[in-house]
Order: C-alpha cells, then sequence, then structure tokens
C-alpha cells in the first residue's frame, strides 16, 4: 500500500508541477490570457439568459419552456441581454483569477519549501482557490449585476408587486450596460453596485475550490503513467469534470444571487441574503435551491473544458516563446 501512495505521489509531483507552473517573472501578460478570454465568453453567452431566467424570473417552469418564452416575448435579442459589459470584461476576470491562483500557489510554495516550483500540496490548492474565489468577487460583482438588472428589466411582475413600484414591470428601466452602471451609482452609490456580494462570496469561494482541485486531481488521475505532464485530452476531460462538479456546488448559492440582484430592478423585496434564502424556501421549497443544475453542470463541461485547454496551452506556448527569446 505504500508504494502505491509513493508512487501516486510522484505522478502527482510531476503533473501538479506541469499543470500549475506560472510564466517566469516578467511575463508580458497574465498566464492564459488570451485563451481565458475566448473561452470565457463563449461560457457567459452560453449560461447567461437562461440561468438568469430560470433562477430569478417567474412563469418559465423549465429551460425548454423558458427558450420559448423567451424567443416569442423578445425575439432574438431576449438572448443576448446584458452581455456587451461581461463580454468586454470576462478576459480580464478570469486572467486575474488563474493568476491569483497559480501565484498564490507559488507564494505557498516558496513559503513552505523554499522553492516557487514546487509542487504544490492538497492544502496549498485548496487555500488558493480560496484566495481567487475572494478576488473574484471584487470584479465579478459589479459585472453580474449589470448583466442580470439588464436581463430581468422586462420580467413580469404579479399585479401585487406592481403597485409597490412606479415604473411597471415590463417596461425597460436601462437603456444598456453602461446607462445601468451609471444609474446604479447614482441610485445606490458604492454599495449599489456590490449587491449580492456576501451571496456571490458563498458562491465563489467553495464553487472555487471545487474547481480548481478537482481538476488538478482528476488530471493527475488519468495522466498516464511516466508522462512528464498531461496531454491535451486528460487536460479537456479534467477540466470539464472540474466544471460540472463546481456548477453543482455553485448552484445553490447563484439562485440566491441572482434572486438578489435582479430583486432591485423594481422592487426590493429581500434585505439581504439570508432573508433571500428563508422567502425564497417558504414560496418555493428546498426544490428552488436547484434551479437551473442540470443546464449548469450541462454546460459547465464543455466550457471549463475549453477554459482549461486554453489556458494550459496558451501558457505551454508562452513559456516556449519566453525560453526562446530569452535563452
Amino acid at each position: 500500500m505504500s508504494q502505491r501512495l509513493e508512487a501516486a505521489e510522484r505522478r502527482g509531483t510531476r503533473s501538479a508541477r506541469s499543470r500549475t507552473d506560472p510564466l517566469p517573472a516578467g511575463s508580458p501578460c497574465p498566464p492564459g490570457a488570451p485563451a481565458a478570454w475566448a473561452a470565457s465568453s463563449c461560457r457567459t453567452s452560453w449560461r447567461a439568459w437562461w440561468a438568469t431566467r430560470l433562477q430569478a424570473g417567474q412563469g418559465y417552469g423549465n429551460t425548454f419552456k423558458c427558450v420559448l418564452t423567451v424567443y416569442r416575448n423578445e425575439s432574438l435579442t431576449g438572448f443576448f441581454k446584458g452581455m456587451s459589459f461581461p463580454m468586454a470584461s470576462i478576459g480580464i476576470y478570469s486572467s486575474v483569477v488563474f493568476g491569483v491562483f497559480s501565484n498564490t500557489q507559488r507564494l505557498l510554495s516558496q513559503l513552505r519549501h523554499g522553492d516557487p516550483a514546487a509542487a504544490p500540496s492538497l492544502t496549498d490548492m485548496t487555500l488558493a482557490s480560496l484566495v481567487a474565489g475572494v478576488i473574484s468577487v471584487g470584479i465579478g460583482t459589479p459585472v453580474e449585476l449589470v448583466k442580470i438588472r439588464l436581463q430581468m428589466q422586462t420580467q413580469p411582475y404579479t399585479k401585487a408587486n406592481v403597485k409597490l413600484n412606479s415604473t411597471a414591470p415590463g417596461s425597460p428601466v436601462y437603456r444598456g450596460s453602461i446607462h445601468c452602471l451609471r444609474t446604479i451609482l447614482q441610485k445606490e452609490g458604492i454599495p449599489g453596485i456590490y449587491r449580492g456580494n456576501v451571496a456571490m462570496l458563498l458562491r465563489d469561494v467553495p464553487g472555487y475550490c471545487a474547481y480548481f482541485v478537482p481538476y488538478a486531481m482528476f488530471c493527475d488521475w488519468i495522466t498516464p503513467h511516466g508522462s512528464i505532464a498531461p496531454n491535451p485530452f486528460s487536460i479537456w476531460v479534467a477540466g470539464g469534470v472540474a466544471g460540472a462538479v463546481s456548477w453543482a456546488v455553485c448552484t445553490p448559492m447563484d439562485v440566491v444571487k441572482s434572486r438578489i440582484q435582479a430583486d432591485g430592478v423594481y422592487l426590493n423585496q429581500y434585505k439581504g441574503t439570508l432573508d433571500c434564502m428563508l422567502q425564497s424556501y417558504q414560496n418555493e421549497g428546498l426544490k428552488v435551491f436547484f434551479r437551473g443544475l442540470l443546464v449548469n453542470t450541462i454546460r459547465g463541461f464543455p466550457s471549463s473544458a475549453a477554459m482549461f485547454l486554453g489556458y494550459e496551452l496558451s501558457l505551454k506556448a508562452m513559456k516556449r516563446y519566453q525560453t526562446e527569446t530569452n535563452p
């Protein structure tokens, strides 16, 4: 048994080192930035409209009915509402998250072993994931808020809720991403653009732990013995599994986050994260926290597979370029 564990640890050391080493100091851009932008843009547009409508909207029932309702009421443009701001910023967001994760691992390896290139332990990967999750909230909350507000401003509400608002639900409130952001800042200030940040923190911190750690473990598991680094297929499969697992973990708090951020379009129904959870449970039962679970996990596989594959390949390409130009 001990021999098998030692062999597994040696394989994990080789593959972990090849996966997680960032570019050396002086790199021209964050690791994987071009690939992160492309993969993240696809991920955002693929998920955005139906997950938000299913989780925070009313009267959609299921994914198929949601698609038909949006198309019937808003035509094809309804599927792309609120996408300009996320697609313009998603490259920065993903590059920062991957960069923070990678460089936090290097710092921990330096502190523990005196060598930033040493293979990270499971504890190191978990701590790096936690840090990446916290940092992601600072960048991602305003982007998510604008996206959800634009998508939900045509959402119909019940008559009881209409009486609470001067603007009739279903009528557009925002003219675009910039107007939406400016309006929120004018009416609600800086705290307004970080509405839902607690729910997003509770979503992203465990979500990124369930993203990076399973990727590293599964990638090591499917990498053939004796290989110095995982092949592209292993990276693609491991990334896909990590994405599906992560979204399965994230979905309950993603529902809460979406509801809190959509809440401010016409009325303020929720007083905070806990109040949103309690009201949602009392009105719709436990199942409400799993709305969009199947969609998220199915979508999470190809999008995260592309993300990790693009990240790893671009990282290798940049390392090779830097080695050739600075021998």
